[in-house]
């Protein structure tokens, strides 16, 4: 089987299909939703699926948003993990635009080889990675079931085979204490706004002892009422990220004391909820990434393997949980001058301007020739599978 002629005809889909995947990153973009809440996008894309007939499943896995594109017949499957959701405020400053369209391209481009090649794609549909773990639902509802490797793409501010990806956590925190006149009877009252600063206060502490690697930072959600009322209630949310998902729970377990200790000081009260699942730390695949890697070279991407000053990708994606599960890769492409971080408004403009629309197009590329590689190299899906090693 010529695997050469595979690729070039995938890549040659993905031209056809181009104005339809740039049109499709942009009316994304222009409609952000939230996690969960991606119902524009959800329509968008598997209509776009659909027409160029993707077998498609909508509100896949009892998740409104989630859907599960397939093609192909026999033989070893791969999926491509399609996100969608934005930011408050700042929008796809992620560039989630980017990720959708290129990956929708990518399966479908696959889709073109699939019978001669003799294997199966799927654009799993992936809701809410921006802090609901919808990855991590649907595995548990059985989405990778029978999967041979997954992949995705990410944008960011340089070609980079991999991001440095942090184990996390999400909580809210809510402080309960007893309001009264802040001038007329300020000893009748119990001050949930002190016990929220102090915790706050003690967690700026706790980094002076922290590992390098371990990054925890919150914001207020709610501070009081009126200034004059002593705040009997207030709320806060919180991230704790570390290197590894093992040594996450000890983390958590010292910030909650920071919490804690707010509380006992002020006479109040305080309850925590973690608010999804936990994040675990992305695990390239070695020879998965190899496989991008050149593909990504070969359409004058080349990869780089430590980044460069201003391109360190630093953040948690559920992908990482999919890692743990079957081999996978999140490689970083090109959007954005170096310098730029993801999660600002400036970001998020790269990602509707011509340097997004040509990472969408090299983006479904190089991953449409990394699923035929599976599918044809000879010992490259077994390579994969031996290889995958995730941590205990």
């Amino acid at each position: 089987m010529d695997l050469r002629r595979l690729k070039e005809r995938a890549c040659a889909r993905v031209d056809e299909l181009a104005p339809a995947l740039i049109t499709t990153s942009h009316q994304i973009h222009a409609h952000p939703e939230l996690c969960f809440e991606e119902h524009f996008a959800h329509d968008l894309l598997t209509s776009l699926l659909e027409r160029e007939g993707a077998e498609v499943t909508r509100g896949a896995y009892g998740l409104d948003t989630a859907f599960d594109a397939r093609s192909g017949g026999e033989g070893p499957t791969v999926v491509v993990c399609c996100e969608y959701d934005a930011l408050p405020g700042i929008g796809h400053a992620c560039g989630h635009n980017v990720i959708a369209a290129a990956t929708a391209g990518a399966g479908l481009a696959a889709a073109a080889v699939a019978e001669e090649a003799g294997g199966r794609v799927r654009v799993l549909g992936t809701p809410a990675e921006e802090g609901g773990a919808g990855k991590v639902e649907l595995a548990r509802r059985g989405a990778l079931d029978g999967v041979d490797a997954a992949m995705m793409v990410h944008p960011a501010g340089a070609d980079l085979a991999t991001m440095d990806s942090l184990a996390a956590a999400m909580l809210e925190v809510e402080y309960f204490g007893e309001a009264a006149h802040a001038a007329a009877a300020p000893q009748q009252g119990r001050n949930a706004l002190d016990a929220a600063v102090l915790g706050y206060l003690n967690v700026a502490a706790l980094r002076q002892h922290i590992a390098d690697t371990d990054r925890v930072h919150g914001v207020f959600t709610k501070g009081g009422d009126k200034a004059n009322i002593v705040p009997d209630h207030t709320a806060m949310g919180w991230m704790v990220r570390s290197a590894r998902a093992p040594s996450l729970d000890p983390l958590k377990a010292r910030v909650l004391a920071c919490f804690e200790a707010g509380a006992l000081a002020t006479g109040c009260s305080v309850e925590h909820r973690f608010v999804s699942h936990d994040y675990a730390e992305m695990v390239d695949n070695p020879v998965l990434i190899d496989l991008y890697a050149a593909n990504s070279a070969a359409l004058g991407r080349p990869l780089s393997r430590v980044a460069g000053p201003g391109e360190r990708v630093v953040g948690s994606t559920d992908m990482g949980n999919v890692s743990y599960l079957v081999p996978s890769i999140h490689p970083m492409i090109k959007v954005s001058p170096s310098g730029v971080s993801i999660h600002c408004a400036e970001f998020a403009r790269h990602a509707r301007a011509p340097a997004g629309d040509r990472a969408v197009v090299d983006g479904a590329k190089a991953l449409a020739m990394t699923i035929v590689d599976l599918w044809v190299a000879e010992g490259a899906l077994d390579r994969v599978k031996a290889a995958f090693a995730p941590p205990a």
